[in-house]
């Protein structure tokens, strides 16, 4: 049980006739990767054909490679001369797509841009949001794919995956 002083560092509060009625900051509503429900491939697959839907944020270029089947790709990063940069008009897109209310399925490389990507679309109003944990590596690595390529061709290698 917190104490009276913690609650009060912790949350601000009003003063009304001797009571403190503990008021919500914008900041208890802002999301984070802590928030985000993350599934391993398999459970992902299951999701998939029980009519979740897969959004793709890697490059376009990583998707060309190979993707899950009937996906939709929207880069959550761009490769640029300075480095990787967020992709501004992210959450417009994903919204030409996809509605708020939308059971979906994030993916990427290894896991990372897809959490972060989770973490905007849930701050961003989506609810049913799923980051799949490993991305599409794990998911090439556990045989998942359906392809006859050879699992290199199909992966992007990563700092995170060989």
């Amino acid at each position: 049980m917190m104490s009276s002083r913690q609650i009060l560092a912790s949350t601000r509060y009003l003063r009304r006739t001797h009571i403190f009625f503990p008021v919500r900051s914008l900041m208890d509503a802002t999301k984070k990767i802590e928030d985000v429900v993350s599934v391993d491939v398999h459970a992902a697959k299951d999701l998939l054909s029980s009519g979740h839907s897969y959004l793709d944020v890697r490059t376009t270029e990583e998707f060309n490679k190979s993707h899950v089947d009937n996906s939709m790709n929207v880069p959550y990063l761009f490769k640029t001369q300075e480095g990787r940069v967020k992709n501004p008009e992210f959450l417009t897109q994903v919204s030409s797509i996809y509605k708020k209310d939308d059971h979906i399925v994030v993916g990427c490389n290894s896991g990372g841009r897809s959490l972060n990507a989770c973490v905007d679309l849930l701050n961003a109003g989506y609810e049913r949001v799923k980051n799949m944990a490993g991305g599409y590596s794990a998911w090439v690595d556990n045989g998942l794919a359906g392809s006859e390529k050879p699992a290199e061709e199909m992966k992007t290698s990563c700092k995170f995956r060989p």
